[in-house]
């Protein structure tokens, strides 16, 4: 992912997102371009033509914390939109976000023993731990019923929540939202990547859905970002049918890189006492399975 090509993407597209209606602006003329034009979001700015021309053709390297924030707020940024901004402008002066050095690609591994300590007590929730590129690293027990259409026997490389999204039709029966979550995934995505655009493991992962998924790469290509945080999501799982969960997603510090995400149901709802009947079925489906039981030793 080239810094230059980057940046000078994400302002245009942002610039076209803002009507000068939006911008306390009046639209005279005929205006042949969607949103702001360049002169308009330099004087919101409060920078010169030339200057803004030279930023949006990607050199931003150098560029001051102010004349950022006053971009943001020329182009109405928010603040994942903001963040992903500085992201951008610290990679063009050579700034990892993480302060360290380039992160080669490496096997998913699993979290360290009193994390899946912390999974396993979670009893009503479906709580797993992702990491930048959406492998789940490790799922509670509740977590390994709900996603058995993603992890599948459990062989092979890690179970990705990216590749499920774009790659295996079953996705679009879990997720009843799927151009949302498509959508959602996407902008995830495009947001780590700011932060290290040279990990080479969401490289990896963006070259290969770019070349398998059309819709993929056409959800890239509008640069948009976003992080998880919080909110609701529908499922429909296989052996429950309808669920509405709301999620939330904690940073674990000690992984950097790496999130908690906890799904639950509103108490007393029938989405809550469908996550019940999906335990007690995977409870089952373990005792009557050799295989499951001594994986769950382990």
């Amino acid at each position: 992912m080239d810094n230059r090509s980057e940046v000078r993407e994400f302002l245009m597209s942002r610039r076209a997102k803002v009507t000068p209606e939006r911008a306390g602006l009046p639209a005279f003329g005929n205006r042949r371009v969607a949103g702001l034009r360049r002169g308009e979001v330099a004087s919101l700015a409060g920078v010169s033509v030339e200057y803004y021309a030279k930023l949006e053709r990607g050199a931003i390297a150098g560029a001051s914390a102010s004349v950022l924030d006053a971009l943001a707020r020329a182009l109405m940024l928010n603040e994942t939109e903001r963040a992903h901004l500085f992201d951008l402008a610290r990679a063009a002066d050579g700034i990892p976000t993480s302060g360290r050095q380039r992160r080669p690609a490496s096997p998913a591994r699993p979290p360290r023993e009193s994390l899946r300590w912390v999974l396993d007590s979670m009893k009503e929730s479906v709580a797993f731990v992702r990491n930048e590129v959406q492998d789940l690293l490790a799922v509670n027990e509740l977590g390994r019923a709900f996603f058995s259409p993603v992890i599948g026997d459990g062989g092979g490389r890690a179970p990705n929540l990216a590749r499920f999204q774009f790659l295996d039709p079953a996705s679009k029966d879990f997720y009843p939202d799927w151009e949302l979550f498509a959508q959602m995934c996407v902008a995830i995505i495009r947001n780590e990547a700011g932060k290290d655009p040279q990990h080479r493991g969401i490289q990896d992962l963006v070259g290969e859905l770019s070349t398998q998924s059309t819709t993929f790469r056409t959800l890239w290509a509008a640069h948009d970002v976003r992080t998880h945080g919080s909110g609701t999501k529908r499922f429909n799982h296989p052996e429950v049918g309808e669920l509405q969960l709301a999620y939330e997603e904690l940073a674990i510090t000690a992984e950097p890189g790496l999130v908690l995400m906890v799904y639950t149901a509103q108490p007393g709802s029938e989405s809550h006492q469908k996550l019940q009947l999906l335990g007690s079925w995977n409870k089952t489906h373990i005792v009557n399975n050799p295989a499951l039981r001594a994986e769950e030793r382990n």
